[in-house]
């Protein structure tokens, strides 16, 4: 069935002398307003499929010179939506429809703009799964949802089974990878939104949130803590326990050890693929003692008269 002509201009509500990217813009406005897959009014379908042949006879310059010489006329008469070029949608994270634009199958050119447009729309999976949709009787595939899973350090990088419940009833036993990072998707493919007219359901992705950890920094499979020394530790030299993970582990202080030197602990840090491992990197802080008992008082004065050290030598 032939799309009811109407002024291309008009349809996407641009002025006549409009630039490519007034064109362009005006479409990716409208196109987001009237896909089908995000606009269920009966209307909907039609207004997009002006809007798109609009846009594919614009956006081309040799076809728009053609209309705007011959206006309704420009292609002796043919129906446009069968050009060469033109075509709808399938399925592409929660848009899709498939079906038949008339008797006529369409496909993107090889030129790719359309296609291109699609990537920056609707992302690159959408644009690729684009290229050989139809439109009548369309089924759409159901929106991909995305929720939350809130995670410790601790169970972020032991991974893991772990069950979820959410409020419309679904619940869902699911396998954390071990050393999964903060912001890391998991899919639970076609649990998402329901597909319309037969479509496929949508999925579920969990983005992982890990919760700041009162002891330990991370940066990407590395992990970081704080390890407090006493002065005299710091200046002789000590074996001390590092807090890790799994527990604690002990670490060699070499002498002279000033505050801010990393000490590693190889492979203490989050599981990555591989069974790979980041290492733990203890961050030396000299601490005090806040009072002092008569001894250490008068320990810390002979110290003091007995050393020429200047920790400000240089300044």
């Amino acid at each position: 069935m032939p799309v009811t002509f109407r002024d291309y201009y008009e349809a996407l509500g641009v002025p006549r002398d409009a630039s490519q990217e007034e064109i362009r813009s005006a479409y990716r406005k409208l196109a987001r307003t009237y896909h089908p897959d995000v606009n269920s009014e009966p209307e909907a379908e039609e207004r997009f499929k002006e809007i798109s042949e609009a846009y594919e006879v614009l956006r081309d310059p040799e076809k728009r010179e053609r209309y705007d010489r011959l206006g309704s006329n420009w292609k002796a008469g043919e129906d446009v939506s069968g050009a060469e070029g033109f075509g709808g949608f399938r399925q592409g994270r929660g848009f899709g429809t498939q079906g038949g634009f008339g008797d006529m199958r369409v496909e993107f050119g090889e030129g790719g703009g359309f296609s291109d447009f699609f990537e920056s729309l609707f992302g690159a999976q959408g644009a690729g799964s684009a290229r050989s949709a139809r439109f009548n009787g369309f089924s759409t595939r159901g929106a991909d949802q995305e929720a939350t899973l809130d995670l410790t350090l601790e169970e972020a990088a032991r991974g893991g089974k772990r069950k979820i419940s959410f409020g419309d009833g679904r619940d869902y036993e699911v396998d954390i990878p071990a050393g999964v990072r903060d912001g890391q998707r998991i899919r639970l493919a076609g649990e998402g939104g329901s597909g319309v007219r037969g479509g496929p359901s949508g999925d579920l992705f969990l983005r992982v949130r890990v919760k700041p950890h009162r002891r330990f920094r991370v940066d990407g499979r590395d992990l970081y803590v704080d390890l407090p020394l006493a002065p005299w530790e710091a200046a002789l030299g000590a074996t001390v326990e590092v807090p890790t993970l799994e527990g604690t582990s002990r670490v060699k202080v070499p002498p002279g050890s000033s505050s801010g030197r990393r000490l590693r602990l190889k492979g203490q840090g989050m599981p990555g693929p591989g069974n790979q491992h980041g290492d733990l990197f203890a961050t030396v802080k000299i601490v005090v003692p806040k009072k002092l008992n008569k001894k250490e008082r008068e320990l810390f004065e002979e110290l003091a008269e007995a050393s020429n050290f200047d920790p400000r030598q240089g300044l």
